[in-house]
């Protein structure tokens, strides 16, 4: 596939936009309103969705809720944001396009973040919404997310395995966090081309901020050293200019080994969550579209 002229635009911007942005170097606080300012400025809701605010299990949550619905079921949507940032607000036009494109309701929560409330607290956040949802007969259940959030799922997969309680159908995950050492090359080999993570700097310190006292090879911080048995069936998108690349690489061999279904896709020139650009040009419009299309095949 030939890569779009926008998507070659929209990288370039993309990348002098990050730059400026660490550039300021903000406190956490800032930083956390800068990206929420920058998301409503930027990112476009589809006109097929209506946004409802709720509250689940303690939790700040918002239902996407596809006008036209295909059926029954619900995909609950894990942001991204290194574990200390990111919201509903962030991520509210990523998750409603996955609504649309799996013509499920999609709940988006605002789980606790780093450093403020380490590891375990939002896993704990994610769990008991995923049991309120059980529990008031919203199933079948689905998960998705991106980067933190698709190392989030894939911890709260193992935890409701390990718990023997109900599990999702499926799992959709988008550039997903799933190595906090940082062991793989990639970290090197593709920082020069990666808009959001050319220097360790902050994925290192983000590591640090949300395991606290636990160590980073914790299968529940680092899915990359869990057992992955038992999954449910995964799609794993990611891009080529990723320094997350071999993240999903060795999470698709992994779960393969461990006789599960999954479907591993490297995006020609993409970067880091670059489905965040919905609406905007094709190659996220494609890939959320196959997400949806993989959630409603399952469901």
């Amino acid at each position: 596939m030939v890569q779009s002229l926008k998507s070659r635009i929209f990288y370039y911007l993309v990348k002098r936009q990050l730059a400026a942005l660490r550039r300021q170097n903000l406190p956490i606080a800032e930083f956390r309103l800068a990206r929420e300012s920058a998301a409503t400025k930027l990112f476009t809701l589809p006109p097929n969705v209506i946004v409802e605010a709720t509250q689940v299990a303690g939790c700040k949550a918002e239902w996407l809720r596809p006008t036209k619905p295909v059926g029954g079921g619900v995909v609950l949507y894990l942001h991204g944001g290194a574990y200390t940032s990111g919201s509903c607000i962030t991520h509210r036009t990523i998750a409603a396009r996955i609504a649309a494109a799996s013509g499920r309701a999609t709940l988006i929560i605002d789980y606790r973040l780093a450093p403020e409330h380490p590891f375990p607290a939002g896993l704990d956040d994610a769990l008991a919404v995923y049991q309120a949802l059980v529990e008031s007969g919203k199933t079948p259940l689905a998960l998705a997310g991106d980067s933190a959030g698709g190392g989030l799922a894939l911890a709260l997969v193992q935890r409701l395995r390990d718990q023997a309680l109900a599990m999702p159908l499926a799992l959709a995950v988008m550039s997903p966090w799933t190595d906090l050492t940082h062991s793989s090359e990639t970290h090197q080999t593709k920082a020069s081309v990666d808009p959001y993570f050319p220097t360790p700097e902050r994925l290192v310190a983000s590591a640090r901020a949300y395991a606290g006292g636990t160590p980073l090879t914790h299968p529940m911080i680092s899915p990359h050293y869990a057992d992955l048995s038992g999954f449910p069936p995964m799609l794993i998108h990611v891009g080529e200019h990723e320094t997350l690349l071999n993240d999903s690489i060795w999470l698709a061999q992994r779960v393969h080994a461990a006789g599960g279904a999954v479907k591993l896709k490297v995006w020609p020139g993409m970067w880091h969550v670059w489905q965040a650009l919905g609406g905007k040009m094709r190659e996220a419009d494609e890939s959320i579209a196959e997400l949806g299309e993989f959630l409603r095949e399952q469901f």
